[in-house]
């Protein structure tokens, strides 16, 4: 277990600017820093950090938390798993204990997959570099391809002995159980029989993109027809192929500063390219892309350029998953290598210099590439041109941007000799039989064209002096200034005024027990009774309590009330047009949502009032509740009066 003080260090140097800027790209606006959310699919920016709050929130789908938060949000981290990533981030020393078996058993499920591959990194790193076998099969085979000693060891990369279960032995020596390994994928069983899956071959880690190994890929070294040459890791409960990308962990920051990612298909082509400088590429491992490695990507960059080894066939087999990368909205190229090169025979028989500007110069646009590959197999072919223009206006009409559409129909037309009309009214009826699908109560139309099916609210469904939006303020004062001091007058014996200084949280805490009203609103509730408690202990609760608060709910909440999505632009101070910012305005902000609150309760106990009187029939219940009628609207007025007073004034 982490200490206090160690837990206090760590989230005392924390920046959350940078621990989220590790996944996603952010870009300044005003005070806060904008990208796209990672926990939801959007192609306009709703995901704003504050680096003065210390917290993130995305005004699309509504994710909100700190730097901690986002780690168990986004890397499915547990807690303590959170703290001792942000640990290492800072450099911050945690005295770990020594895992035993047993203490092994008792970590989750995730976890224990996450300590058996480091452990099976290590040892894969160790039989490579310590061990005579390592040295003279697979150490030898990545020098004779030109990897150097930083690369290998940046990467990880280890071997696996000929040994059949040399690996497992070892592991079961060490305390793992059959079970464990069997389930992460690195020991096989057949009857009996244990052994390794990656006997014999060169090992390459694959990392998350916080750089945890979550599983490995292992090629062969010898030419047995019947043993393909690399196997990879199955699924299992931290590794999912299609929402991996070989490299991601190494390239991220290259492709945030360069805006671009190149997409390969194989580990050594990631490799050698990092090798020769260019390191903001990675590699889907022989997989057809899918839509979470484009999100991934899209985390970083909208610009993606795939290089290709110059066959046609496998060019045209990804024609698919390339279409899905235009369908996000992104800029897509496409690099093909010289006939019998790829990426990373190209890097490995070329200067750096020379592999940056053929891969610079060389990339064209994914819809023209298209366009012209697919021409020359139609000449003079009637038939397939027309399946031509097809497939071309199929990959047209899923450009979401129609300035953008308008272009590519312009440059195809005049590459393929197709009026513009054409290709446009074929675009037009691929985008109307797909709203069809969406929307099968839209009529046919000859333009495209449909009315929202949803409406807008209706006034009646919007009440923004509803209880919830009166509790809400009210725990919003409370959780941003509680421990702030406003000062009050109170009348002495004299009836003379004397100002007294009270903590927000007193005066709201106070006031609340002493009129024995409630939070309808459960979360409030349970809030509000956090501050009650603290008071017990002569303690108030500040932003950072809440923000880490151990109820994911409270925190969400908390952070949802902190975070303003509206920043101040600095042109009005120079304009001389000066605003008054909140925290000037606490005190009377503080009042008038004490009083708003009070205003409605009196409104909700004045309409049960009604109710009760009208049902009543002895005259003296009816006296007696007209009498507490009235005391109670003189109570509303005279509040309204006071809340009038705090808003004109």
């Amino acid at each position: 277990m982490i200490s206090r003080d160690t837990v206090e260090s760590i989230l005392s140097a924390i920046r959350i600017e940078e621990v989220i800027g590790d996944f996603v790209t952010l870009r300044r606006r005003g005070t806060n820093l904008i990208g796209l959310c990672p926990f939801h699919k959007e192609k306009t920016p709703s995901f704003t950090v504050s680096p003065s709050k210390g917290i993130y929130k995305c005004f699309g789908c509504g994710k909100a938390g700190s730097g901690v938060n986002f780690l168990m949000e986004h890397e499915h981290y547990t807690y303590p798993e959170a703290l001792r990533f942000l640990a290492n981030k800072y450099q911050i020393e945690i005295e770990e204990e020594v895992q035993t078996p047993e203490m092994q058993e008792e970590l989750g499920e995730r976890e224990a997959l996450f300590n058996l591959n480091q452990f099976a990194r290590d040892y894969f790193a160790q039989a490579l570099h310590h061990t005579e076998e390592g040295k003279a099969i697979g150490l030898s085979y990545l020098k004779e391809r030109g990897i150097r000693d930083d690369i290998i060891r940046k990467f990880e990369l280890g071997y696996s002995p000929e040994t059949w279960d040399a690996f497992t032995s070892y592991a079961r020596q060490q305390g793992y159980k059959l079970e464990a390994l069997i389930k992460s994928g690195l020991t096989l069983q057949k009857e009996e029989r244990a052994y390794d899956r990656f006997h014999a071959r060169v090992i390459f880690p694959i990392h998350s993109v916080s750089g945890r190994v979550i599983g490995f890929g292992g090629r062969i070294l010898t030419s047995e027809k019947n043993r393909p040459k690399y196997v990879n890791s199955p699924e299992s409960g931290i590794y999912n192929k299609s929402k991996s990308l070989y490299g991601i962990f190494f390239a991220r920051h290259a492709i945030a500063s360069n805006d671009t990612c190149y997409l390969v298909e194989g580990y050594t082509d990631v490799i050698s390219l990092h090798q020769a400088g260019i390191e903001n590429v990675v590699a889907s491992s022989g997989t057809s892309l899918t839509q979470d490695q484009i999100r991934m990507v899209q985390r970083y960059t909208r610009q993606v350029t795939i290089l290709y080894d110059g066959d046609p066939a496998g060019i045209k087999a990804s024609f698919r998953g390339i279409d899905m990368i235009v369908e996000e909205g992104m800029d897509v190229k496409i690099v093909l290598f010289p006939d019998g090169e790829d990426p990373d025979s190209y890097a490995r028989n070329h200067h750096p210099s020379e592999v940056e500007a053929f891969v610079t110069g060389n990339a064209d646009n994914f819809i023209l590439f298209k366009t012209k590959l697919l021409l020359q197999e139609t000449e003079g072919d009637p038939i397939k041109k027309a399946g031509l223009i097809k497939e071309i206006v199929h990959t047209i009409s899923l450009i979401p941007d129609g300035i953008s559409q308008t272009l590519y129909i312009r440059e195809c037309s005049a590459l393929m000799g197709v009026s513009e009309q054409i290709l446009m009214n074929e675009v037009r009826k691929i985008l109307r039989d797909r709203i069809k699908k969406r929307l099968p109560e839209v009529e046919k139309a000859e333009d495209i064209g449909w009315q929202e099916t949803t409406t807008a609210p209706s006034q009646e469904d919007i009440d923004l002096f509803s209880d919830e939006y009166q509790e809400r303020e009210l725990i919003r004062q409370l959780v941003l200034y509680g421990r702030e001091t406003i000062t009050l007058q109170r009348t002495d014996e004299d009836g003379r005024d004397i100002p007294f200084p009270i903590r927000v949280a007193d005066f709201i805490v106070i006031d609340i027990l002493r009129d024995e009203l409630v939070f309808e609103q459960a979360l409030y509730g349970r809030i509000f009774a956090e501050f009650v408690a603290a008071r017990e202990r002569d303690e108030i609760p500040d932003i950072s309590y809440f923000k880490l608060h151990e109820d994911p709910e409270i925190a969400h909440a908390a952070i949802d009330l902190i975070f303003s999505p509206y920043e101040l632009s600095e042109n009005w101070g120079k304009n001389n047009i000066l605003i008054e910012e909140e925290p000037a305005r606490m005190k009377e902000l503080v009042i008038s949502a004490m009083l708003s609150f009070k205003a409605k309760k009196l409104d909700k106990i004045i309409t049960a009032k009604q109710k009760e009187m009208q049902e009543a029939r002895d005259p003296a219940d009816v006296e007696l509740l007209l009498s507490e009628l009235r005391n109670l609207k003189a109570s509303h007025v005279r509040i309204n009066q006071e809340l009038g007073r705090i808003i004109t004034k």
